[in-house]
């Protein structure tokens, strides 16, 4: 059995719990941690994350004292921890000792001790003093009762690239292992354009502040190179974790903002993906953008169940409005993860803190105390998920749909002088994934050298930045029978940030049928009319090279023409969007394509506000459904089936409360 498996054993059902930190409080506290937990039905917490100055107060004396009494006090009480390898933030004492561990802006200032995750991910120095860490933490609790997940380090997509002088020879060396020569290196960076000319590699610098623009080839390699020092922290510290302990799988979280890490080239080197979700409830489309980031760690190693490490029960601290979660919402949202595949609903944190820079962050046990609207929540979401041990490790069924995302693309998206910085990936992304979440259909997320076979329909928001052979992939996808559907503003450049020549959109030409001749994006806010609706954000002049116009521009100097396309290409379709349709009329052409090409939802039917997913488990799939809407709603469901939640009768309607869950499974 792999690692995975065991866990899943073990715990034997949708692991539940949150971030512990018992060294904030007197041991007396402790007790009733764990009376609240059993309470709760907490089986999972996660330790040690931020305890470096704690267990290792002076370089190179360690005190675990206090981590042995809380490991041994949770493995009395039944609850597994995912113990940290604390590396996330050093201790001040590391920092004074060795400041050119501190990390360096691109304007130059330095950042100081005082918050978390003040290092360089390149620094040797760093480097060494976390493995050592992770090396004595590995050896003193291998074999510990309580012992079920290693985490390693924290939100690695936090950590600021660092533009200091170690990480400049650092980059040095990356360049030369991907360029092999300065020449190389001068083709692909383009630096013939504005005298950018290196004789050696010695020459090159981060893209520390310039004036007025970076050069975009140098500046999409140095986050590539920045994802890759990341990534190199986290794999020096599971080697040591593997060899110690090698049956305990090794994770890390990834954090809300999915941009700065290629989480493709992470995802082999995860047992399981883990994931903090933190959907702000004053935005009306909080649900349907946190399940796009879902569809992604799903995504991420191919289907296989991931983890909810963190999400608040109720308020954040750190947004300049922090709304708390409506009655319900917790739930609501907690099952939405376990919809789109989680196999644990975890929070941050337990307790709450009564100091420090999260004392206002919400937890399961707030600062009055386990009373109140929050625990009861808390408490009965607990019973409520440990009444379902079938949901663990139960799959997806396979999605018909997948959405393209690529890393490097995302981040030469973004980048100065572009036509429009309107044009944001997750904004493109949203708006496509939007439509088929509404409809309740699932939809995978894949990079563009994905196999793309099983898919009836492949949706590309924008892929700006694309390979040849990547380009050829989605092409030949196409020849072969499958519906795509492409927005604007893709396959301009190679991934060196060079334009694709032969006019836009480069390599996608001849499988769209068409020609863009010129880019006219919209001002702030602005529309332009469409034969059915309004577009947003963009429009472009396009020239029909054997593609048919679907939808028109209505006003402006583009009317009349061509705003959506589809072309026959081989055996399949490919449509084209060049501007960004307003909502209603994104959902009806999501729709129209979806349909032509097959594709159909989890479940038929379902109102407005309401959404469903299916995971499959020994006794066949069981359907989630939710409704997100603030009123109750009836539910007509396509065959009768039972409720698993509250018990009731195969019926072939639900009626849900606002903001209620239903677990089903047919009646047959």
């Amino acid at each position: 059995m792999n690692r995975i498996g065991r866990l899943r054993d073990r715990l034997g059902r949708i692991a539940y719990g949150g971030d512990y930190n018992p060294e904030q409080w007197p041991e007396p506290v402790w007790e009733e941690d764990l009376r609240l937990m059993k309470e709760a039905g907490v089986d999972l917490v996660s330790v040690g994350i931020f305890s470096w100055a704690t267990v290792e107060p002076e370089p190179g004396t360690y005190t675990f004292g206090t981590l042995d009494r809380v490991l041994d006090l949770l493995a009395d009480g039944g609850v597994a921890a995912c113990l940290a390898t604390m590396t996330a933030s050093p201790p001040p004492w590391l920092t004074a000792r060795h400041p050119e561990i501190l990390p360096t802006g691109a304007d130059g200032a330095r950042m100081w001790p005082g918050g978390r995750q003040h290092y360089c991910p390149s620094s040797p120095v760093y480097r060494e003093h976390a493995v050592r860490l992770a090396e004595r933490i590995a050896d003193r609790y291998a074999g510990h009762p309580a012992l079920a997940l290693w985490h390693v380090g924290n939100e690695y997509g936090n950590v600021a690239p660092c533009h200091c002088d170690v990480s400049a020879d650092a980059f040095r060396h990356w360049l030369r292992e991907r360029y092999d020569s300065v020449d190389a290196l001068g083709d692909a960076w383009s630096t013939t354009f504005w005298s950018q000319r290196y004789s050696s590699f010695d020459e090159v610098l981060p893209p520390r502040s310039p004036a007025p623009f970076a050069n975009p080839a140098h500046a999409v390699d140095y986050a590539r190179f920045s994802s890759d020092e990341l990534l190199a922290c986290y794999l020096l510290e599971k080697e040591v974790l593997r060899r110690v302990t090698p049956d305990v799988p090794v994770t890390t979280n990834f954090p809300p903002s999915l941009r700065p890490a290629d989480l493709w080239t992470w995802a082999p080197h995860l047992d399981v993906v883990a994931y903090d979700a933190y959907p702000d409830p004053h935005d009306p489309a909080a649900d349907a953008k946190v399940a796009f980031s879902y569809d992604v760690m799903r995504s991420l190693r191919g289907g296989q169940p991931w983890l909810l490490m963190e999400q608040a029960p109720s308020a954040v601290n750190w947004r300049a409005r922090n709304a708390p979660k409506p009655a319900g919402a917790m739930r609501l949202w907690s099952w939405q993860a376990v919809a789109h595949g989680a196999d644990a609903v975890m929070f941050f944190q337990w307790r709450q803190s009564r100091g420090g820079a999260e004392k206002f962050h919400s937890a399961m046990v707030p600062h009055g105390g386990p009373t109140g609207r929050v625990f009861e929540e808390v408490r009965e979401l607990g019973r409520e998920l440990a009444a379902q041990p079938a949901l663990a490790g139960a799959r997806a069924p396979r999605a018909d749909v997948a959405m393209v995302l690529d890393w490097p693309s995302w981040w030469a998206l973004e980048q100065d002088a572009h036509p429009s910085a309107d044009v944001r990936f997750l904004d493109a992304a949203w708006a496509h994934h939007g439509p088929l979440y509404d409809a309740s259909v699932a939809c995978d997320v894949v990079g563009p050298d994905a196999d793309l076979s099983p898919y009836r329909l492949v949706v590309v928001p924008n892929l700006y930045l694309v390979a040849e052979e990547a380009a050829r992939n989605l092409e030949r996808y196409v020849e072969g029978g499958g519906t795509l559907v492409m927005s604007f503003f893709s396959g301009i450049v190679d991934p060196h940030d060079r334009v694709h020549l032969g006019g836009y959109p480069g390599p996608f030409r001849r499988m769209l049928g068409l020609r863009v001749e010129e880019f006219w994006p919209l001002p702030e806010s602005g529309r332009i009319g469409l034969s059915q609706g309004t577009g947003t954000v963009w429009s472009e002049e396009v020239i029909l090279e054997g593609a048919e116009a679907v939808e028109h521009f209505t006003t402006g100097d583009l009317a009349g023409r061509p705003a959506v396309t589809r072309h026959r290409y081989g055996r399949g379709t490919a449509w084209y969007l060049a501007t960004r349709p307003d909502p209603v009329t994104m959902r009806g052409l999501v729709d129209r394509v979806r349909e032509g090409a097959g594709v159909r939802p989890v479940l038929p039917g379902l109102p407005g506000g309401v959404q469903a997913r299916a995971r499959v488990t020994g006794d066949g799939p069981c359907y989630i459904v939710l409704n997100h809407r603030a009123t109750p709603v009836t539910v007509h469901l396509p065959a009768p089936m039972r409720g698993l939640l509250d018990g009731a009768d195969a019926a072939d309607t639900v009626h849900l409360p606002p903001r209620g869950v239903a677990l089903l499974r047919s009646a047959d």
